[in-house]
């Protein structure tokens, strides 16, 4: 056992440093390439895994192995869940009730494919009546069984396969849409499947090749459409504003949701915000204090630079001393970790 684990962690190292720049890079320089971007994520979060409570070399405790093998790993800084072996292998969220994807829900994940090839990852959604397979495959090219689409990106294999990639997925009353990096890839109006109720992560995965994924959530809702409305209520509560753990540095994929309250702001110029930002309730009270301060004083900058008027936008953290769920379950913490546009 222990020289496998020695022989698997001298592979990951390689494929470590095969992805090195693109890891641990700074995401902030790949916000301008967002500016279309409108994928907006679900408003209640129902699951979210980083792998960060995980141990090393060990199988994710928010899994269930359906077929073939898995281990949570760290590549390069980055903890991910590896599908080391199966043709398919299958994972599943542990959830509550094994029917919650309902008629509208978003789906969030990064995936890497190393320069040594293999597959990419695929999705099987699956409803009371039948089962679609949506399939990412070594260039970015999607087909959900239904229909196919290629990705509009640098799909050289040798740049494709060099740097992780953050897939959004909507789906709303049986039309599919998904977006890979800042493009959105695939429309389909007509899915196949009516009412998913559970997914499934899954791939041709070997100890060479593995399928390698993390950052995954899971909402209910989605599609928000408030453009060009005139803004009534008394906040908007987003999810879809992330920043690289433990910072204040915005992810690129944060501009869907930025890109919808600028399109708010620009339509109607009489709406102020205060920028709330808020944690869940882990660490030091201080430390969360701190940091969603400059969590919020960074929307408020990003905001600015889109060309919203400062004196619109103030900037407030709250840390964890208003929570929305309960703390002490991962989808309750994801839903408290949030920004807040509290109209003035």
């Amino acid at each position: 056992m222990r020289k496998f684990l020695f022989t698997f962690s001298m592979l990951l190292a390689t494929i470590g440093m095969a992805v090195a720049q693109s890891s641990s890079k700074d995401t902030s320089g790949d916000i301008k390439v967002y500016n279309n971007y409108d994928f907006v994520p679900g408003q209640k979060v129902i699951f979210e895994d980083h792998f960060t409570n995980d141990q090393d070399g060990e199988y994710p405790a928010q899994w269930k192995l359906d077929r073939g093998q898995g281990v949570m790993n760290i590549i390069n800084g980055v903890n991910a869940f590896l599908l080391t072996e199966g043709n398919y292998a299958m994972v599943s969220p542990r959830m509550k009730t094994q029917y919650y994807l309902g008629d509208t829900f978003t789906i969030e994940f990064d995936f890497l494919m190393s320069k040594a090839g293999g597959f990419g990852p695929l999705l099987r959604f699956t409803s009371s009546k039948n089962a679609i397979d949506l399939h990412i495959d070594g260039v970015g090219n999607i087909d959900d069984g239904n229909v196919h689409a290629s990705y509009p990106g640098d799909h050289k294999p040798e740049v494709f396969r060099n740097k992780w990639h953050h897939v959004g997925i909507i789906y709303k009353n049986k039309q599919i849409k998904i977006y890979l990096d800042q493009y959105r890839v695939l429309v389909d109006p007509d899915s196949k499947i009516i009412t998913p109720a559970w997914v499934t992560f899954a791939g041709i995965g070997s100890k060479e090749t593995p399928i390698i994924f993390t950052n995954v959530r899971i909402a209910q809702g989605g599609g928000m459409n408030i453009i060009g409305k005139k803004f009534t209520d008394a906040k908007i509560i987003t999810h879809g504003i992330n920043f690289d753990y433990d910072k204040a540095t915005l992810k690129s994929e944060s501009m869907g949701t930025l890109n919808m309250i600028q399109k708010i702001m620009t339509g109607d110029p009489d709406v102020k915000f205060e920028v709330g930002g808020h944690t869940d309730g882990d660490g030091d009270d201080a430390y969360n204090l701190k940091l969603s301060q400059q969590r919020a004083d960074a929307v408020r900058n990003q905001l600015i630079t889109m060309g919203i008027n400062g004196d619109r936008l103030t900037a407030k953290g709250y840390g964890k001393t208003k929570p929305i769920d309960d703390n002490a379950t991962e989808e309750g913490k994801a839903n408290n970790r949030r920004v807040e546009f509290v109209k003035k």
